[in-house]
């Protein structure tokens, strides 16, 4: 049933086309004035090929690390209650959804040439490591995409129902068989989009690569197209940079699309599980020695971070508040418009069975870059007002759409469970319209709406991309802020900016994440 095709209402159909529309003005419509304005393509010279591939190896090994890595912590987690769980699921979530600076100020603390790992080494009498170059890169992708992937999987162990638990427990599974039975259709069916997911997020590095590529070897094609355009304002080349880059994300996206499967568990009573299967001595210590690591290589950066700026919090200058307040009404507006545009696209996909095209277009801003999204957009308003009026709101519009295909992620499994569970009861009792979205699509997708408010809305707090392109002095957001006080040599006030800006971004996470965080640390 959950691959059988479902009507749509009017209501739903004139949503998913609004969205689509939406999507593609603010993915294909900026790369189209980019081409527009370079005019022809410029050939790829051998540092063009040396990009694509650094960029494919690092993207791969990343999404294969983090996933492999996520499986056996989101594994302890689901099957594990003890004091501050549900904290703790929280602030795994933290990394990825720091502004990526902030977070590799706090990985070098930790990596870095003078930080902690290299000091430990050098007491040891053991040479010190480099964080730059390949292993950097791949190091900082990890560290933001664990997080993500803990979270999207925790989802689907929790979608298992009780009641499959339960049968498990009078057959007499031990944790062999509730591996083969229960978690691996699991993770066949939410496994390849998360990794696709977070290889598109690895294709489309940008101030990872700025930061720790570690020079021409290790330049990704996101920083390629930077360098065109920033340096060289070839468009040209870096058009056909950004072509090359759509036309492997969107080809990667299809893939993942076509081999996601739902993972057909069917509908339970929504009861608590008890995991009678992991209570062997031997298991509880290995989970605790999973949740111990992956807790220390996610929070150690972050710790270094507020201690070195909390000192610095008070002292900040008006205008550093002021772009503050700013950076959470373009947080807020991002969300709203996130939600109100993937909600129906991720419905409707649900109701049309396997994937399809709707998907493909909703995994289209994550396939496009930001950077030439946001360049796309100046020379599209440029002759029509001034960019310093229009940052915020062009700010608003494309940090909703960035957040699309990870709002999607999330919404899409859960929409297409909902769906085959109760779709076709719901359409025999006549529920439609705004009647089955309040009773029946709301209270059931409570929980990855939650989650997804909540990662738009903290994505869109640490965001330093296309406002850089728009803003003036007066429409600066927190982010930008902090960067302009780095590139003053500010390093005390910018400390405390990266506090204040982690201690909004995790507060808006926390506040929209608490439907699903309500059950995630039941």
């Amino acid at each position: 049933m959950a691959d059988r095709a479902q009507p749509l209402s009017a209501g739903l159909r004139l949503g998913a086309g609004a969205a689509v529309l939406l999507t593609l003005a603010l993915t294909l419509g900026p790369l189209g004035a980019v081409l527009a304005r370079a005019g022809t393509f410029a050939a790829l010279g051998p540092a063009d090929w040396a990009a694509l591939r650094f960029t494919v190896a690092q993207a791969t090994v990343s999404a294969a690390l983090s996933l492999g890595l996520a499986v056996p912590v989101a594994r302890a987690l689901a099957r594990r209650r003890f004091p501050g769980r549900g904290l703790l699921i929280t602030l795994l979530g933290a990394p990825f959804i720091l502004p990526v600076i902030v977070a590799v100020m706090g990985l070098l603390a930790i990596f870095g040439r003078s930080g902690l790992v290299n000091d430990g080494l050098a007491a040891l009498g053991i040479g010190r490591i480099s964080i730059y170059g390949f292993g950097g890169v791949v190091l900082a992708h990890v560290f933001f995409n664990l997080p993500l992937a803990v979270r999207l999987l925790l989802q689907g162990w929790l979608a298992i129902p009780a009641e499959r638990f339960r049968l498990a427990a009078s057959l007499g599974f031990g944790p062999g068989d509730i591996a083969r039975h229960l978690e691996r259709p699991m993770l066949k069916a939410l496994g390849p989009g998360i990794f696709v997911t977070i290889f598109l997020i690895c294709l489309t590095s940008f101030a990872v690569a700025l930061t720790l590529g570690g020079g021409p070897r290790a330049t990704t094609v996101e920083l390629a197209i930077y360098q065109a355009f920033r340096f060289d304002f070839d468009l040209g080349r870096a058009a056909h940079l950004a072509s090359l880059q759509l036309a492997l994300c969107a080809a990667t996206a299809l893939v993942a699309a076509r081999f996601t499967v739902p993972s057909a568990f069917g509908a339970g009573l929504d009861r608590p599980v008890a995991r009678w299967d992991a209570g062997g001595a031997g298991l509880r210590v290995l989970d605790t020695l999973l949740l111990g690591a992956a807790a220390l290589f996610l929070l150690a950066p972050l710790a270094a971070v507020f201690l070195t700026g909390l000192p610095r919090l008070a002292t900040l200058p008006e205008p550093v508040w002021r772009a503050a307040l700013r950076s959470v009404l373009v947080a807020c507006g991002s969300t709203a418009v996130a939600m109100g545009v993937s909600l129906p696209l991720a419905l409707a996909i649900a109701r049309r069975g396997r994937a399809g095209m709707l998907e493909v277009v909703g995994m289209l801003p994550l396939a496009t870059s930001s950077l030439v999204t946001g360049t796309g957009l100046f020379l599209l308003l440029r002759p029509l007002a001034s960019p310093g009026d229009l940052a915020l709101p062009v700010t608003v519009a494309v940090n909703a759409a960035m957040a699309l295909p990870f709002v999607l992620r999330a919404l899409i499994p859960a929409a297409r469970d909902l769906e085959a569970d109760y779709g076709r009861l719901a359409q025999s009792l006549g529920m439609r319209g705004l009647s089955r979205l309040w009773l029946l699509t709301l209270p059931r997708l409570r929980r990855p709406l939650g989650f997804s408010a909540g990662l738009t809305a903290a994505l869109s707090m640490g965001d330093l991309g296309v406002i850089a392109l728009f803003a003036d002095e007066d429409h600066t957001t927190l982010p930008l802020q902090l960067y302009r006080l780095m590139g003053a040599y500010r390093m005390a006030d910018a400390a405390g900016a990266a506090v204040l800006l982690l201690g909004l971004s995790f507060g808006l996470f926390w506040m929209f994440d608490r439907g699903g965080r309500a059950d995630a640390g039941a």
